[in-house]
């Protein structure tokens, strides 16, 4: 049956910096609002249409060289982010209705920079407009017309080399988060294990590969000989067998190792816990934490970053039948730890300890990260913009945080409470899955049982790595959330 799936992962938009605008390109002016110093002064007109500056707000210029007008507040270069996504979006949309209109559709556009914008504006720039126009659609209808091209005007041209070399970093960052995106969306019906494993493989191949980066997929086979009984449990309910996905990014010369470890759950009913049918259909997104992770070990090695990388995604699907697993099992993880099972949708904790354990007993990281839509807890803690850092280490939990902030992502550390520590000691087995009391907190608490004594930071991001609305360079549907950060954190290493 043939794959009705667009390309994974998609195509960005093409971003290029010059000081030369070419006849005919339709072109958007970025507009910084007056300030509070300003007193009641207001923008003057341009083409018929009085500007407002505000962060985000495009408006059509019905006459003139300028086409659109885009606020970027007061000039910020957070705003910068949310002025590029906005102006994407009008820009598609303008296409649109020129080609409803039998006009020529035009495939380039161009943005004029303020004088005074410094590099990070442009990368702030550049993030809205690759990722604010994000789609993922599978549908039998001929692709739309779309924008393939932005240009970055500067009137500058000694600037145009020091944007260029920003824009490296963001073009790679943006494209993880969108290869994120991409996985993430990906209906379940085509979303198996395997198909994951595949999509991983096929990426590292794409374009003759990429340097020092490796992929090994391992199958059930593997895995009940090693003794995945984490995985295999959660796993044994579904028609479609587990997979382990294992990347590993080996540069000459790297002297720290990371160890990155995320959930991989290609679909989660509940199993016999089974979710409420409202709200099921997204669970497709259960494995936005290993995406992440796949995304982002892409991009470290498109960036050719000086830090060796190991990558585990245990993928699963988490069904229901009569060989799922119970409340009440016993299930022995790789190297031996049993878990009392008291809730099968508590099911991320379940895989990521088997991957964590074998994680640091093989490879001996320096650093371990894992990441995982692990608890709904953690979205009434922290809503659905901000994940939740839990670490062993203060230094650990602060660069996770710095890293976030400087790629726009937004990270609050929340405590591993030694007073709940012994609710997850075990009675039947060594350790409790489910045993109550803060969602976040607890899961977090079982996983640190995994890990031993390397500094570990656990990244739940059940909030963020969805969304319903549109919001800066975020449309509904997955987000990519935790991409960019892990990208940004890895380079702190380097």
């Amino acid at each position: 049956m043939r794959n009705p799936l667009p390309p994974v992962p998609g195509k960005l938009l093409e971003i290029e910096v010059s000081d030369d605008l070419r006849r005919g390109t339709p072109l958007a002016t970025l507009i910084v609002a007056p300030s509070e110093e300003d007193g009641d002064a207001v923008l003057e007109e341009i083409g018929g249409v009085r500007p407002t500056g505000k962060a985000g707000d495009v408006q059509t210029v019905p006459t003139g060289d300028v086409r659109w007008l885009a606020g970027v507040g007061d000039g910020e270069p957070r705003h910068y982010r949310k002025a590029g996504a906005a102006l994407v979006r009008a820009v598609s949309s303008a296409l649109g209705d020129d080609v409803k209109a039998g006009l020529k559709a035009f495939r380039t556009f161009a943005v004029e920079l303020p004088a005074d914008a410094g590099a990070e504006h442009v990368e702030e720039l550049a993030f809205g407009l690759l990722l604010g126009g994000y789609r993922f659609t599978v549908t039998a209808d001929e692709p739309k017309p779309s924008v393939r091209t932005v240009r970055l005007l500067t009137r500058h041209e000694r600037a145009v080399p020091a944007y260029d070399k920003a824009l490296e970093r963001v073009r790679e960052l943006a494209a993880a988060a969108a290869f994120a995106r991409d996985l993430a969306n990906a209906p379940s019906n085509i979303k198996t294990p395997a198909w994951l494993a595949d999509t991983v493989v096929a990426t590292a191949r794409a374009k003759g590969g990429l340097p020092n980066l490796t992929v090994s997929v391992r199958d059930e086979k593997w895995l009940a000989a090693e003794g995945f009984g984490g995985v295999l449990a959660v796993g044994g309910g579904s028609a479609a067998p587990p997979r382990l996905i294992e990347l590993e990014y080996r540069p000459r010369g790297a002297t720290t190792h990371l160890l990155l470890v995320g959930k991989g759950i290609t679909f989660d009913t509940g199993g016999l816990s089974i979710k409420p049918a409202d709200g099921m259909h997204l669970m497709r997104t259960d494995m936005a934490g290993g995406a992440a992770i796949i995304a982002a070990v892409r991009a470290i090695a498109a960036l050719r970053l000086p830090v060796r990388v190991t990558a585990l995604v245990p993928a699963a699907e988490n069904h229901v039948s009569g060989s799922s697993y119970r409340p009440g099992d016993i299930v022995r993880h790789y190297g031996g730890k049993t878990t009392e099972v008291g809730n099968t949708d508590a099911e991320g904790r379940m895989v990521l300890a088997d991957a964590l354990v074998y994680g640091i007993k093989k490879h001996k990281p320096d650093v371990v990260i894992d990441a995982a839509t692990l608890t709904g807890a953690m979205k009434v803690s922290l809503g659905v913009r901000t994940g939740g850092v839990f670490a062993t280490e203060d230094a650990l939990a602060e660069r996770v945080t710095k890293a976030g902030e400087r790629v726009g992502e937004a990270w609050w550390r929340m405590p591993l409470l030694e007073d709940l520590a012994e609710t997850v000691q075990g009675s039947l087995g060594d350790v409790r899955q489910a045993p109550g009391g803060p969602g976040g907190i607890v899961a977090a608490l079982f996983l640190r049982e995994f890990v031993g004594d390397v500094p570990w930071v656990h990244l739940d991001i059940a909030g963020p790595a969805r969304a319903d609305k549109t919001y800066e360079d975020v449309v509904p549907g997955a987000t990519g959330f935790a991409a960019r950060t892990l990208v940004e954190l890895v380079a702190s290493y380097a």
